[in-house]
């Protein structure tokens, strides 16, 4: 009787397991495009809302295609965001909206730092920033981390290194690690390799890797 069982038990485990590797990297897609799309529609949305009390009787009051216009508005407004700076005269008034955003005392540590983990994230190889390998969370586990900056010890004069360890699937959450340089472990990595590998919890990535 046990034999039977064992069996079934088996197999069940093991169809079970194929279903799991044949739907993970679609579900792991639809959570990325999910965060992605809930946060374009999150942003159009009061705008929308507001046409549609101007035009009740048309698209914009219609609750149901809300959420799409709001994606579609916002995706317009990045559009045309991004033309406009790239322009001279639009990279000039960017720049002096930015020049009253670092004379506000709060709003510019915040936009500062965030303009710097964009352009950090967005960064070419041949800048300073790199994907790296550390030890963390604990000695003999390495995780990927992109090196921002380096800085020194203040007491010993030693070479420290800034890396951003982002989490797996979310890496709109990270950890800052400060460390010392020679424990940092270069890699030849691009940044849209890494992010991909990040997103994907490593079911895309690179074939080889330094890891020593």
């Amino acid at each position: 009787m046990k034999g039977p069982i064992n069996r079934t038990l088996r197999n069940l485990q093991r169809n079970v397991l194929a279903g799991i590797i044949t739907i993970g990297p679609l579900f792991v897609t639809y959570l990325i495009f999910s965060f992605v799309l809930e946060s374009l529609a999150k942003a159009g949305l009061p705008a929308v809302q507001l046409l549609a009390t101007y035009f009740p009787q048309g698209w914009f009051g219609n609750p149901w295609l809300q959420p799409a216009l709001a994606v579609v508005l916002t995706l317009a407004v990045l559009y045309v965001v991004g033309r406009v700076t790239s322009l001279v005269v639009g990279r000039q008034l960017f720049g002096l909206f930015e020049s009253v955003l670092e004379r506000l005392p709060f709003v510019a540590k915040v936009y500062t730092s965030v303009r710097q983990l964009l352009d950090t994230m967005m960064a070419k190889k041949d800048t300073s920033q790199r994907v790296v390998l550390i030890d963390f969370p604990v000695a003999g586990q390495k995780s990927i981390g992109f090196l921002t900056r380096t800085l020194t010890d203040a007491s010993s004069g030693r070479a420290l290194a800034a890396v951003l360890v982002p989490n797996a699937i979310n890496p709109t959450s990270a950890f800052l690690q400060i460390l010392p340089a020679e424990r940092v472990i270069e890699t030849e990595m691009t940044m849209e390799q890494a992010m991909s590998m990040i997103m994907t919890g490593g079911a895309v990535g690179p074939d080889s890797i330094r890891y020593t």
